[in-house]
């Protein structure tokens, strides 16, 4: 086996296990009751252009399908938790409008 073929491996493994360790931060996400606050969508805003850059660097300058369909996994488990972000901070947002109490009716003066 030659260095190569080592860095290769390692690569494929490291990216593979990245596609299945989005699960857990989607997941925790999902499932948070303060509308996602601690997603930040610049961070994985800019993970998902990195996978996608990296799809289009693996398919034009490479011709790899491979490494393209790595890439596009975890440009998608980026993407799913962006998406899951918005949409826990948009239901938050909803349900805190909803709860805010009326103001109170202008009383007439004494």
């Amino acid at each position: 086996m030659t260095v190569a073929d080592i860095t290769l491996a390692a690569f494929t493994l490291c990216n593979s296990a990245r596609v299945v360790a989005y699960v857990p931060q989607i997941t925790r996400a999902a499932t948070d009751s303060g509308g996602a606050q601690a997603i930040s969508f610049t961070t994985w805003g800019l993970f998902l252009a990195s996978n996608a850059s990296a799809v289009a660097y693996a398919l034009v300058n490479k011709a790899d399908w491979a490494m393209a369909v790595l890439f596009l996994g975890n440009a998608i488990g980026c993407a799913a938790v962006i998406g899951v972000g918005v949409w826990k901070r948009t239901r938050h947002r909803r349900e805190g409008q909803q709860a805010a109490p009326s103001p109170a009716p202008d009383l007439p003066a004494a």
